[in-house]
């Protein structure tokens, strides 16, 4: 079975957002928040780049994790978004897609509210506001 988990990067924001999506998801970061200053190579990072986040991950159900890290500015790295790319969600509920799309969405700019779709399926898409872009799908009991 391939597992894809999604890996995020954000511009200084890493741990703002994963502690919002930890209100969404539930659960525990796995691990500590590392950061940026506690590498070993990276003592001489700019003050204001040490408390960025080097690796974060929070489980998700069903065996699922979402990472994420902050770029290095000083390292020559920028962030650019977009809308490359989007997560998709499978919830097991109506109940559930609209309570994660609520609450993801909050902040954010809604692309399409949640609503049933020519294809069948309950589905919405947004941009939170961290710039990452979201897509909340519950097929009821259609095989995906």
């Amino acid at each position: 079975m391939l597992k894809l988990n999604p890996y995020l990067n954000f511009d200084g924001k890493a741990e703002e957002a994963f502690n919002f999506y930890k209100t969404i998801f539930g659960g525990d970061f796995a691990g500590n928040v590392m950061k940026m200053g506690e590498a070993p190579g990276f003592e001489n990072l700019p003050d204001e780049e040490k408390n960025r986040v080097m690796h974060v991950s929070l489980p998700l159900a069903g065996g699922n994790v979402l990472m994420a890290s902050d770029i290095v500015p000083s390292a020559g790295h920028k962030l650019v978004q977009g809308n490359n790319n989007y997560i998709s969600i499978f919830p097991e509920s109506k109940e559930e897609a609209d309570r994660l799309f609520g609450g993801l969405s909050d902040g954010g700019e809604v692309e399409m509210p949640m609503d049933m779709q020519f294809w069948g399926d309950y589905f919405g898409s947004f941009k939170d506001k961290f710039g990452v872009c979201w897509m909340i799908n519950y097929s009821g009991s259609r095989p995906l």
